[in-house]
């Protein structure tokens, strides 16, 4: 989904509580990995990878500036053979360590996943989730941004908005710095003008 399908889709939800809720949590998620500077480990279920998502934060982390928005993606099924980006499994979860973000994005409570969220969030971790609205990952989490099935918006959906509002809070300017109009335009010359980030 590209910028102008967000913005239609946003004005199609002008005055629901989706737009408030997705730029909430787009906020927290931001915030999170601006702060602590750890990194982002993105993972799934084994049944329910996010590929879109994980390609939507790289670019909206070249676009705004905000490198820490770059995901690393967790993958269930991860080879040694596979290119660097792709080959990262559930093991970097066990290893990460205070100061990093683990966003959870499942369609369903990922159960086989739990236990190394928990002990994830027991190392420090920030634990965002972005799916079911109770369970024990809702539990788990510092952060949840709920998507029940059967809501007016699918997961897919809800995340393209969440990744959208991520790379817009803030233009890549921390809330400490305020640019000048001459600079703003530079960032985004610079900004049109640079390759595109390497494919998924």
């Amino acid at each position: 989904m590209d910028a102008v399908r967000v913005a239609l889709l946003r004005e199609v939800l002008a005055g629901t509580e989706w737009l408030g809720a997705t730029r909430r949590f787009a906020g927290a998620l931001r915030g999170s990995v601006v702060a602590h500077g750890g990194g982002l480990l993105l993972v799934g279920t084994p049944e329910y990878e996010p590929w879109h998502l994980a390609a939507h934060l790289v670019d909206e982390a070249a676009w705004s500036g905000t490198p820490e928005l770059a995901p690393t993606l967790v993958r269930h099924d991860a080879r040694p053979s596979d290119p660097a980006h792709l080959a990262v499994g559930p093991g970097r979860i066990e290893a990460a360590r205070r100061g990093e973000t683990l966003l959870v994005v499942a369609p369903s409570e990922p159960a086989p996943l739990l236990e190394r969220v928990h002990s994830a969030r027991r190392a420090g971790v920030t634990v965002l989730a972005l799916g079911p609205a109770d369970g024990d990952l809702a539990a788990l989490a510092h952060d949840t941004l709920a998507v029940p099935q059967g809501a007016e918006l699918d997961l897919d959906t809800v995340q393209h908005l969440v990744s959208a509002a991520a790379g817009e809070n803030g233009g890549g300017v921390s809330p400490r710095v305020r640019r000048g109009f001459r600079d703003r335009l530079s960032r985004l010359a610079e900004a049109l003008t640079a390759p595109p980030p390497t494919p998924w």
